[in-house]
């Protein structure tokens, strides 16, 4: 199991074991988010979708959701 320094937790967690998000984005969360982050973003992501009736067909709604990820995983 591979260990990071999780930014989210601020401290040293198991890391994801691939890529789970396209581009430059998904290979820092790669390198600084730990499984445990991503598992609760995950859920944070589902209600966000829910609660705004998002479509992941549609490119702002994508963006809006691509934005609070990265405040989610990277803003404390």
């Amino acid at each position: 199991m591979r260990k990071i320094f999780c930014h989210h937790y601020n401290m040293l967690l198991i890391g994801l074991e691939h890529v789970v998000y396209p581009g430059k984005l998904g290979e820092k969360i790669f390198h600084q988010i730990s499984r445990k982050a991503w598992d609760k973003w995950l859920i944070q992501q589902t209600k966000l979708i829910n609660e705004h009736n998002l479509n992941m067909n549609n490119i702002k709604h994508i963006e809006f959701l691509e934005q609070k990820m990265t405040d989610f995983l990277f803003k404390k």
